[in-house]
């Protein structure tokens, strides 16, 4: 993702939209990357979609989405190719009500949604506080929030993106909240570093255990119920997490 937005001083925009511009007409035609770009708001998303070459991006990540900014940006002539990533980083991400404002709006365009960002220091900022440097996002005032986002969007299918760990020298802590975000259902991460990278995709990565697990699950003739590692299996009630099991092992 490439961010216009809190990771450009105001006086710094036309160097970065210099920059964009240089990027958009050196990238090959035909790319497996997929690459974002992150305006401030609809009216610089608009000024975007008239660059030369925007089509070889895949989307954007819409900042600070709520149900009554979320119009605004799809009045932009956007390219029906064009993926989008939602970012509930505003107070409304408090209101149960407005979130489901927004989930019913996203439903009307949910193929276009690659997956809905929680903006974690910006939720924070709202509240007046940061993060702990020592203790994960669930160890705060962010886990009841996570969660809350987590029941309002999974049910329909959606994707959710967690926040940011801002601690970039500490894979451990890194490595201990995708461990919660997994346990939440949340397999997709931002990272601000490339040393977490690897730490992210390693948690990630499926054991075969859990594996083995989500096959015998999938299989036709698989009973009803039967145990596994001293654990209960029951592809009525586990059928979704062997799904998300056996894509994660594809990919990672």
């Amino acid at each position: 993702v490439i961010c216009l937005e809190d990771a450009v001083r105001e006086v710094d925009l036309p160097l970065a939209f210099t920059n964009v511009a240089a990027l958009l007409r050196s990238m090959p035609s035909a790319t497996e990357l997929r690459l974002f770009v992150r305006p401030r708001d609809p009216a610089m998303l608009g000024h975007l979609l008239r660059l030369p070459d925007i089509d070889r991006v895949t989307g954007f990540v819409l900042p600070k989405v709520t149900p009554d900014t979320l119009p605004a940006y799809l009045a932009q002539p956007l390219s029906p190719a064009h993926l989008l990533m939602p970012t509930l980083e505003t107070c409304e991400a408090f209101d149960p009500t407005e979130l489901r404002r927004l989930r019913d709006q996203l439903r009307t365009m949910k193929p276009r949604v690659l997956a809905v960002r929680i903006g974690g220091n910006d939720l924070l900022q709202a509240l007046g506080v940061r993060r702990a440097p020592h203790r994960t996002s669930y160890d705060g005032p962010l886990g009841t929030i996570i969660a809350n986002i987590a029941g309002m969007f999974l049910p329909d299918g959606f994707a959710l993106s967690t926040p940011v760990m801002e601690r970039f020298d500490d894979p451990m802590l890194l490595l201990e909240e995708m461990l919660r975000d997994l346990e939440h259902g949340l397999s997709s991460k931002t990272a601000i570093h490339p040393a977490q990278v690897p730490v992210i995709h390693g948690a990630l990565a499926v054991s075969g255990a859990d594996l083995g697990e989500a096959r015998s699950m999938q299989e036709s003739g698989a009973p009803a119920v039967f145990g596994s590692r001293g654990r209960l299996c029951e592809p009525a009630t586990h059928g979704r997490w062997a799904d998300a099991i056996i894509r994660r092992a594809a990919l990672f």
